[in-house]
């Protein structure tokens, strides 16, 4: 298993960009991303898509940022701070995953770029409240997925991206297959909610080779942020230097533990915790 270290005092870190929708309630989204990146020693930066009004309950209200301010933020950073991986996770409509496409492309993050881009299609919160309006999903499969180095879609999101109903192994396969023929890179179909051993198996594919990575299932229904975590830990990989399977290994690891420190928080679902990081006398990834 390989660890991420912080730098030493006084040197740059790895840095990392997350664009992605900021979470009131600090579970998910941007906030995730940034606990994720700075526990990973990587410098995380962040070009916010929107804003969300959102508790353990639910998610009330939405406003979007114009999508040319989520390009310039976006432009801004990569110019003069430089980074080494990116990730994206809410982007909310078709206008907006249109801009970041472009300057994804424009400055080499993602495609045939040097910078790997993790994709997390978000399209819904875990209470079911949509974060991508509908209309989009055409530029999710048209513009986006293609630009991907690695998607990492849970099983409503691929879903509704393919078109299938992954309810096996079998049907996990034709599923990350369908991914990699939309123009992903590499594909990586989780299946936490997969229910049907006491196993959380995820699989990654590039159109050659299939790579299976296990957990035990963790039993908590503290799982808010738990997308979000994963593909920044796997970007913080990335970012480090990593090979794709390493990372998503390391992503797999790093969740899992999470979810084992996840804690209750407001009315409704708590978040994973990375704080296990920052506690504890065992600090390893086991």
């Amino acid at each position: 298993m390989i660890t991420l270290e912080p730098p030493a005092d006084g040197q740059t870190p790895v840095r990392a960009l997350t664009i992605a929708g900021s979470d009131s309630g600090g579970g998910a989204g941007i906030q995730a991303d940034m606990r994720t990146m700075a526990l990973s020693g990587v410098h995380g930066c962040v070009a916010i898509t929107a804003v969300t009004v959102q508790n353990s309950v639910g998610v009330t209200g939405i406003h979007e940022i114009p999508p040319e301010t989520v390009a310039a933020q976006v432009r801004s950073v990569v110019t003069d701070i430089g980074v080494s991986a990116a990730k994206t996770g809410m982007l909310a409509s078709a206008p907006i995953i249109d801009a970041v496409v472009a300057v994804c492309a424009e400055l080499g993050i993602g495609g045939g770029g040097d910078i790997p881009l993790v994709v997390d299609p978000v399209c819904a919160s875990m209470h079911g409240d949509p974060l991508l309006a509908l209309d989009a999903l055409d530029s999710v499969r048209q513009q986006l997925i293609p630009q991907a180095t690695l998607v990492t879609p849970n099983l409503d999101e691929v879903r509704l991206i393919t078109g299938i109903d992954v309810v096996d192994d079998g049907t996990q396969h034709k599923a990350a297959a369908a991914l990699v023929e939309l123009g992903a890179r590499w594909a990586l179909v989780k299946g936490g909610h997969l229910r049907s051993s006491d196993e959380s198996p995820d699989l990654l594919y590039d159109g050659d080779r299939f790579h299976e990575f296990r957990t035990v299932r963790v039993p908590t229904g503290h799982d808010h942020g738990g997308g979000d975590t994963l593909a920044s830990a796997i970007t913080c990989a990335l970012a480090h230097g990593f090979s794709m399977p390493e990372a998503v290994e390391y992503g797999k690891a790093w969740v899992h533990r999470c979810l084992q420190a996840a804690y209750p928080l407001g009315h409704g679902h708590g978040p994973v915790s990375p704080l296990w990081r920052l506690s504890g006398p065992d600090r390893a990834l086991d």
